[in-house]
């Protein structure tokens, strides 16, 4: 669910991390967006997602492998969005491809 942190398994696994500025408008992104997040889940070793955007949009996707990444990578409607976003949504993106190697955090029980 948007704006969830992740639940993890204990590590390691993979993070892609994607950091895009965009264009002006919508142009069917909110759209595309929805639709990368609900195939993402249904791709073999997804773990989770999250998502912020203000200006600078940073999406975290959590993969099992390397091998699962690259098979979401050619996935055919991921392939499109792909096309579409330097196309006509972003200004500038950049994907990072980090192993998780120890995991902490806290959660306040209210």
């Amino acid at each position: 669910m948007p704006g969830d942190i992740a639940k993890t398994p204990q590590p390691p696994y993979y993070a892609v991390i994607f950091s895009s500025l965009r264009t002006e408008g919508d142009t069917g992104y909110g759209a595309m967006a929805e639709r990368m997040e609900e195939l993402a889940a249904q791709q073999p070793g997804f773990l989770g997602i999250e998502s912020a955007r203000d200006g600078l949009g940073i999406t975290v996707g959590y993969f099992r492998s390397l091998e699962d990444i690259a098979a979401w990578k050619k996935n055919v409607e991921h392939a499109e969005a792909q096309r579409r976003g330097r196309a006509d949504w972003y200004t500038h993106y950049r994907v990072l491809i980090a192993k998780v190697e120890r995991e902490y955090g806290f959660e306040k029980k209210v």
